[in-house]
């Protein structure tokens, strides 16, 4: 049922509890940077254009290697489960125009059928849906999750400009769901990573992601995009957080 909640949060109270963060990805002083600077909706052309010329630039530098993996991840998909290695979804973009998003497959072929009959076990509050050790995730699918490999697929759709290396995360669901706070999110292509994912992963509620979505696209910067993308390879590295 879509909520009708159209209270917009403060900055002062709007980014969530947050430990071990790196200065320069403080939620709080990112919003501090950009109230210095001139009131903006989204990105200027000129800072799309540089965040368009980083991500053609980091496919051209990791393509050749990222298509090697994804090959071969692909193949241990195969191998242990029959189906596809690879799937694809509708997911929610800039503008809230629809795309085909690609990921390596990480569950069983009928996860969406299984996803009705588990709902009962859902931790999370709507929109989210996580079930700690969920049957329908494979053994490679956990490696692949562990380690964001199965995400490696979408650098197609960066390719394509409907994603970014950097930005916030695309939603299954369409704009209509989204409260109005939500959809200033919208005004920048979607990301493979971005801030909640290297600060608090799968560790914080909807909400406390879209706030701090908001807090990177009025704070964006080159230093900003930069900062996100070196904390990304921690991240990935500890596997802290993943699902």
């Amino acid at each position: 049922m879509k909520n009708t909640e159209v209270m917009v949060p403060t900055p002062a109270t709007a980014i969530p509890a947050l430990t071990n963060c790196p200065p320069r990805l403080r939620p709080d002083r990112i919003r501090e940077r950009a109230s210095r600077e001139p009131l903006r909706c989204g990105l200027t052309r000129q800072q799309r254009a540089l965040k368009r010329g980083l991500d053609l630039g980091l496919c051209l530098i990791t393509g050749l290697p990222a298509l090697l993996v994804v090959g071969l991840c692909a193949l241990a998909v195969r191998l242990e489960t029959p189906g596809p290695a690879l799937f694809c979804q509708r997911r929610t973009g800039r503008d809230g125009k629809s795309f085909r998003m690609w990921k390596l497959r990480t569950m069983v072929s009928n996860a969406e059928e299984l996803k009705v009959q588990l709902a009962h076990l859902n931790e999370l509050p709507w929109p989210d849906f996580k079930i700690t050790n969920d049957p329908r995730i494979t053994k490679v699918g956990s490696f692949l999750r562990r380690t964001s490999l199965d995400e490696l697929p979408q650098l197609w759709n960066v390719l394509r400009g409907e994603m970014s290396w950097v930005g916030p995360r695309p939603t299954d669901f369409g704009p209509d769901r989204y409260q109005l706070w939500h959809t200033e999110r919208l005004d920048v292509v979607p990301g493979l990573t971005g801030l909640w994912q290297v600060l608090a992963r799968a560790q914080c509620s909807f909400d406390e992601r879209l706030r701090l979505d908001l807090a990177y696209v009025r704070g964006w910067s080159l230093r900003l995009e930069l900062a996100i993308l070196w904390r990304t390879i921690a991240v990935v590295l500890t596997g802290k957080g993943a699902k």
